[in-house]
């Protein structure tokens, strides 16, 4: 992937992650960054690559809460 390439994925990613960040529990953005650039080099639609880091994102989620139970 060129550097043009790269530089619209991420701006497509930034503007799509907004809408995520806005009701999601708090994260670090480059889980989610990584998981909708992954999706969208596999050629993926948006709305796909959406529903993959959201998914992403719930696991990334769950699996903390286990670790942080007493």
């Amino acid at each position: 992937m060129d550097v043009a390439a790269l530089t619209a994925l991420l701006r497509e990613t930034e503007l799509h992650h907004g809408t995520y960040e806005a009701s999601a529990p708090k994260h670090h953005w480059s889980d989610w960054y990584a998981a909708f650039m992954a999706a969208r080099t596999r050629g993926q639609t948006i709305e796909e690559a959406k529903t993959a880091a959201a998914l992403h994102m719930q696991e990334i989620l769950r699996t903390r809460s286990l670790l942080e139970r007493p």
